[in-house]
């Protein structure tokens, strides 16, 4: 899978000199996330992990409390609240912003059963879909990226390699021209939010904070994936284009092919012709039979009447692109063969065929036949090693190979013991360690109007107390129009506001005991009243309401 990130890979080096540093120093902005990984549709459960301010796009603002869920839900075009003590119209689009509330500041929202993400959300409405968009702090996104790009049990230095990176790509995609800068994906770089347990990530960060890699003072183009193979690859090959800074090479990566967790598919080819599998002894066959040699001697072709008796040299063969480069795109089998004349419908004994040289393809049928494909994307480097039996063939590169290899830079910090500028002077060298500052964010303190008043010692209340009713405007009333309250119901349950005067007309929300309601209109439906507040307008039946004194 592709994950670029804007970082530079040059030529490597055998010996690691020391990164250089710019002095010159910018400030990295806040990064907005597309949160695509949530998979959210028309509904969100929220759970703040400190205070936080909800807005709606109809001027709807209320406090939302420490740990009190919530859902927000795409309804007829808008997005309502679902609270337990009510529910709210918020318009076409709601922002939670984080607060200061009781001296500490907010540390993020829960969204479903996602980790904590640390920032500020805007929900929008996109295709009929919510669409969330996380505004953080550059050093919090990282935290959620580098353990889920790499392991948190990596070590430290390489860990350090890849925060490098992943801040290098995420400022260089900032963007005016669009509502968000980066999605949560492999698309750009995979964030699941924050995890107390990701401690390795976390300390990689801190201690590379504000760092990128820059050539000539500028953001260069950088790519990383799991492996690369043993060797690295270059932009072009992989994406047909050329990048527009930087120098790319293809050289090998030792580091990457003697570490043992680099992924690799192996499969035997028996000397024993008898014993094939048999997918590949079928492209063998087809290969064979459509050589000249073999049509002059007479013998069958079909697969009863076709038998390979030895295999004895296989090798790969034709470099996809020139030298250095290993991705070889042919297998060259040399092998024996038998096979059996028709002679007026009766099929006579075995007879040898002689010696044949074939080629086949390897993408994708001898990847295809021995069940090799790695990437399924035609990359995968392909050796061959012989011993007394049979050929071995073993593929490796799981993902493009440009760029950083993780199971390199791991291999590198815990057996070669190279530190994180070692790392990527062995992959980007050339290079600039330059450090960004970090713009922290500012959050906002509690509004006063909507702050709890009771003493911290008593229990924490609703996000949606008593004072939390919508607003009623009672100056400058329509003609006719009245002043009402919700009084028919228990304490504790609610009123439903309807879409139309019917008792199945869509709810557009919920009311609650004493929420006052500016009567419109006492209808020609029997039981049945026109209500608003200032916020939102709907039918209720009168049977509830009391009229205000």
């Amino acid at each position: 899978m592709k994950k670029r990130i804007l970082c530079l890979l040059l030529s490597l080096l055998l010996l690691w000199p020391a990164m250089p540093v710019c002095a010159e120093s910018r400030t990295a902005p806040p990064l907005r996330v597309l949160l695509r990984r949530l998979g959210l549709t028309d509904h969100a459960r929220i759970t703040p992990e400190g205070a936080c301010l909800l807005e709606g796009k109809n001027g709807t603002e209320l406090l939302m409390k420490s740990g009190e869920a919530f859902t927000l839900r795409l309804r007829d075009g808008q997005i309502v609240l679902f609270h337990t003590a009510f529910t709210a119209p918020l318009g076409s689009s709601v922002t939670l912003t984080r607060q200061q509330s009781g001296g500490s500041a907010a540390s993020g929202l829960y969204i479903g059963s996602a980790g904590l993400y640390p920032g500020d959300l805007s929900l929008t409405i996109s295709e009929d879909r919510l669409q969330p968009v996380l505004t953080l702090d550059m050093e919090d996104y990282l935290c959620g990226v580098v353990p889920y790009e790499m392991s948190d049990s990596f070590p430290l230095e390489a860990l350090k390699a890849q925060a490098v990176c992943a801040r290098t790509y995420a400022l260089n995609r900032v963007s005016r021209d669009r509502s968000w800068d980066v999605v949560d994906t492999t698309n750009d770089q995979v964030f699941r939010g924050v995890s107390a347990a990701n401690e390795n990530a976390a300390r990689a960060v801190s201690e590379t904070a504000g760092q990128v890699l820059t050539r000539g003072g500028k953001l260069v183009e950088c790519y990383y994936s799991a492996s690369n193979g043993g060797q690295t690859e270059i932009p072009s090959h992989v994406w047909g284009t050329a990048p527009t800074a930087g120098k790319y090479e293809i050289r090998d990566d030792e580091w990457d092919r003697e570490n043992p967790s680099s992924l690799t598919r192996s499969a035997s080819l028996p000397k024993d012709g008898s014993v094939l599998y048999r997918r590949i002894a079928r492209l063998l066959r087809e290969a064979v039979t459509r050589d000249d040699a073999w049509k002059k001697t007479g013998l069958s072709g079909d697969e009863s009447t076709f038998r390979i008796d030895r295999i004895s040299a296989v090798a790969a063969k034709t470099p996809k692109y020139d030298a250095p480069s290993r991705l070889m795109t042919e297998l060259e089998v040399t092998l024996d063969v038998s096979g059996r004349k028709l002679n007026g419908g009766t099929l006579g004994p075995y007879e040898s065929a002689g010696s044949y040289t074939v080629t086949l393809n390897i993408f994708p049928d001898v990847l295809d036949a021995l069940g090799l494909a790695i990437n399924g994307s035609g990359n995968e480097l392909l050796t061959v090693t012989e011993d007394e039996e049979s050929f071995r063939l073993t593929t490796s590169r799981f993902g493009h190979g440009v760029g950083l290899s993780q199971r390199g830079a791991q291999y590198m910090a815990s057996e070669g013991e190279k530190t994180y500028k070692e790392i990527l002077s062995f992959y980007f060298p050339e290079s600039a360690l330059e450090t960004y500052a970090r713009q922290p964010s500012v959050l906002s303190t509690v509004n006063p109007l909507l702050a709890d008043p009771a003493p911290a010692a008593t229990p924490a209340p609703s996000s949606a107390p008593a004072p939390t009713l919508m607003p009623v405007t009672e100056e400058n009333l329509p003609a006719g129009a009245w002043i009402a309250s919700v009084e028919g119901i228990s304490d504790g349950s609610t009123l439903n506001l309807r879409s139309a005067p019917s008792p199945i007309a869509s709810i557009v929300m919920t009311l609650r005991k004493h929420q006052k309601l500016i009567v419109l209109d006492d209808l020609d439906v029997p039981g049945w009243a026109k209500v608003r507040t200032d916020t939102v307008e709907g039918y209720v039946m009168t049977s509830f309401l009391e009229k205000a004194p």
